[in-house]
């Protein structure tokens, strides 16, 4: 059922619609999420204002538009090593992003494209980072996997190695007696790991506040999370870590169980175990086509039942927090970013050789590097890749 709330209201900032009679805001229902070791959890009801249900949707169609450039990238041979997309996936991380404090930390894997935008960094940073460009969000030397910003600690590339991060993320909030959450993101495959059991460990014997979230997209690599785990019940894994179970294709759940297990931890009661639900329509890595492990009439069922997109437009049709028209402006305007972004990307220098050794040390690195003569090279005594820049009478 659906609970409406009608006013006149301007167009959302994306639109250029003249005023009409639209829903300023609406209530929907979730689906039920399952509890382990908790008496209550999220509420099912939630509400969603205009303005938010139309931002929400400008970001999913954003990093949507924007992995799908990194794909086509990548097949022109424009993107070289790893790239793993999110594609089908943007629920969970505009719905976690939509209840972050401005001081919570989010640590997640290499599947980093959409953090790295959602935490300050434009599409052109991303894309440039990818192609190896002197603009990127790590100055091009970073690549899909090593991208950061603030409060954000990057994609990282070993499977897993957040965890323990994240960890002292938290063990670091609480030190300096902060009120916020370490939300740390991994897979259904990095949930089998030994760092996992020690870092939740961890957390609950010093009653960390660490949001350990667990993206069930169904497939570690090419391995059904059935074939790999004794237990599928990624939420419950934590043992004595209460867990939750989330819909991570609706991104009004997922916006609502983080609200509520923020709410758990700042209340010093630990940490929390999620599950997100969640579905990746490409393969693991560019690498993978993704259909040796499963059927292409698998992955178009989802598209055709429970795509996190339409999901959302759905709703704000049925609801009239949005029209129609005003839906197809946003995703014009997504499309004419990313592809402004791809053109900005190709057209920004490489970094040059110099920048090998900045931003190793801390200030000026030593002239000298243990194990090679002086004759072999010298440092260039330059901290950072921006000095270097700088020097050289570039931005």
């Amino acid at each position: 059922m659906i609970s409406l709330v009608s006013k006149f209201v301007k167009p959302h900032s994306t639109t250029a619609l003249p005023l009409r009679f639209v829903n300023s805001e609406a209530s929907f229902q979730t689906k039920p999420y399952k509890l382990h070791r908790l008496d209550s959890g999220p509420s099912v009801d939630v509400v969603l204002k205009r303005e938010d249900a139309l931002e929400y949707y400008r970001l999913m169609q954003t990093i949507r538009r924007m992995e799908t450039a990194a794909g086509n990238l990548f097949k022109e041979q424009k993107v070289r090593g790893f790239c793993h997309l999110y594609v089908g996936q943007e629920a969970c991380a505009v719905g976690i992003k939509a209840s972050m404090s401005p001081n919570d930390a989010i640590i997640t894997s290499y599947r980093c494209h959409s953090w790295t935008f959602l935490m300050g960094a434009t599409v052109a940073e991303v894309l440039s980072e990818l192609t190896g460009r002197i603009s990127g969000n790590s100055r091009g030397k970073g690549g899909s996997m090593h991208m950061y910003g603030k409060n954000y600690y990057g994609g990282n590339g070993i499977v897993g190695a957040q965890q323990p991060l994240g960890t002292g993320i938290g063990f670091a909030m609480k030190y300096r007696k902060q009120k916020n959450v370490s939300l740390t993101i991994y897979g259904d495959g990095a949930a089998n790991q030994g760092q996992f059991f020690e870092s939740t460990n961890m957390a609950k014997l010093w009653n960390l506040p660490v949001i350990y979230i667990c993206e069930n997209n169904g497939y570690g690599m090419g391995t059904s999370a059935d074939r790999s785990s004794a237990s599928v019940d990624y939420y419950s894994r934590g043992d004595y870590v209460p867990g939750v179970w989330v819909d991570g294709m609706d991104i009004l759940a997922v916006r609502e169980c983080i609200r509520w297990a923020k709410e758990y931890c700042n209340a010093d009661k630990g940490p929390l175990v999620l599950e997100m639900a969640t579905y990746r329509y490409s393969g693991h890595s560019m690498s993978d086509p993704g259909t040796s492990y499963r059927s292409r009439d698998e992955i178009q069922e989802v598209r055709k039942t429970r795509d996190p997109i339409s999901g959302l437009k759905d709703k704000l049709i049925t609801s009239e927090l949005a029209t129609e028209s005003e839906l197809k402006e946003i995703d014009q305007k997504a499309r004419k970013e990313v592809d402004e972004a791809v053109a900005i990307a190709l057209n920004e220098p490489h970094p040059p050789p110099e920048v090998l050794f900045a931003d190793v040390y801390h200030n000026n690195p030593p002239e000298l590097v243990r194990g090679i003569t002086f004759d072999d090279t010298v440092v260039q005594p330059f901290a950072t890749t921006s000095d270097l820049l700088k020097a050289f009478g570039k931005k």
